[in-house]
């Protein structure tokens, strides 16, 4: 499995990754067949944003409420590692459902994919996937 997305997309991400160190920034992806189109930042509302995210669940629940009426599909998530590594941590791992779902982690200047899984590879919970970020040659991204 592979994660497509734009050049486009994934500078806004990396931008906001910056922009909100030290605290982690997250959000919804939304796509379709492994192909990001979109996305949606979202409010942080863990309680200790330097180390932890929290996707604000009104804005969870607004968008799959949305998707159920042939709304933007949500593909997954994305959140930053201020700290620098890309891999998903054990609290990841202990957030995440088994629900087939992608996790960009990204920390302003690099990016990895996870698929969240039932017995995945690493923490019993993601399989890494092949990011595949394709040019936009000076297109923008629409979020």
């Amino acid at each position: 499995m592979r994660l497509v997305i734009s050049s486009a997309i994934l500078g806004d991400l990396q931008q906001l990754a910056r922009e909100m160190a030290p605290e982690e920034t997250c959000g919804l992806l939304f796509g379709n067949n492994g192909t990001v189109s979109s996305f949606k930042a979202t409010k942080n509302v863990a309680r200790n944003r330097l180390h932890h995210f929290e996707i604000d669940p009104v804005d969870l629940i607004a968008a799959e409420r949305a998707m159920r009426y042939n709304g933007p599909k949500i593909i997954g998530y994305y959140h930053s590692h201020p700290s620098g590594a890309i891999e998903p941590s054990k609290t990841d791992a202990a957030m995440a459902s088994p629900d087939d779902r992608i996790w960009l982690i990204i920390n302003g200047h690099a990016a990895a994919a996870w698929r969240s899984v039932e017995n995945g590879q690493i923490y019993d919970r993601f399989d890494p996937i092949t990011l595949d970020c394709q040019s936009t040659k000076g297109q923008t991204a629409d979020n």
